[in-house]
């Protein structure tokens, strides 16, 4: 509604995991490689943990995007609530195995180790990753992802696992100690610094099409008091401000219109 209006080719500030639109900040570029240098050099498990809406998965996606250009089959798992041998059988699938399995464990992890040997054997290495991890409660769920990572062959793992979620799933893991002793790679998102949310801002504009500045300077403190850097929270408002002054016919999106869309946001 409001691109033309603003001189822009789409909307900047959608809250969807668009890779496109990544800004690599110091800390999202050091988890993107740390990511990356796990799987590239196999090293079995890695942890992201991050708080809500700070980019975990747009990371995830362009860590995929990147290994895709290489020899890798990956599984990405969105929603891991499942029990242990359903989860099993959502990874074979994701890892191209269509064919129905019985609901025999034996048979999953047969098929599963299967199937990962066969990617071996065939050149290609696989890569496991498990969004919104600290949804898994069940303990037994996460002994069987551990188990995962003693399949090995030729003194190599057989895959390479990443485990994304919430801050409460270090505790998770912390609290399995046979898991904790198998992390080679531990990596933490906060909030983006002060410095970085108007350059966030504008390179998302840039990415957008836009050829001119459209906030000022002024409102990029303001967002991150009312934000703590938190990318979910500065898109909902930098959208709503793109709205806003597009209704109101403002040649520029300053302070005071910020505050004012702050406001109607916590109404």
């Amino acid at each position: 509604m409001y691109e033309a209006y603003w001189g822009i080719t789409e909307k900047p500030f959608e809250n969807t995991a668009d890779t496109r639109f990544f800004y690599e900040s110091p800390q999202h570029e050091e988890a993107f490689v740390r990511l990356t240098y796990s799987i590239h050099e196999n090293k079995g498990l890695a942890i992201l943990t991050g708080v809500f809406g700070c980019g975990k998965t747009v990371i995830a996606e362009k860590v995929i995007e990147e290994i895709k250009r290489g020899p890798f089959e990956a599984a990405f798992i969105v929603n891991p609530q499942f029990s242990a041998i359903e989860l099993l059988r959502d990874i074979i699938y994701n890892l191209g195995f269509r064919e129905k399995l019985s609901g025999e464990k034996d048979e999953v992890i047969h098929k599963l180790l299967e199937v990962l040997r066969n990617n071996f054997e065939n050149g290609k290495r696989s890569v496991v990753v498990i969004d919104e991890a600290h949804l898994i409660r069940d303990t037994s769920i996460m002994e069987e992802l551990r188990v995962l990572l003693n399949f090995q062959y030729n003194h190599n793992f057989l895959l390479t696992l990443l485990l994304i979620g919430q801050p409460e799933l270090r505790e998770t893991i912390n609290n399995i100690k046979p898991l904790s002793q198998r992390v080679a790679i531990w990596s933490h998102l906060a909030g983006l610094q002060k410095e970085d949310v108007g350059k966030y801002v504008g390179y998302r504009l840039h990415k957008a099409g836009a050829t001119r500045q459209i906030f000022k300077e002024d409102c990029f403190d303001y967002i991150f008091k009312q934000t703590g850097g938190i990318p979910r929270r500065i898109n909902q408002i930098c959208d709503m401000a793109l709205f806003t002054g597009y209704a109101e016919r403002v040649d520029t999106i300053d302070d005071k219109l910020i505050d004012a869309v702050i406001r109607d946001i916590e109404v």
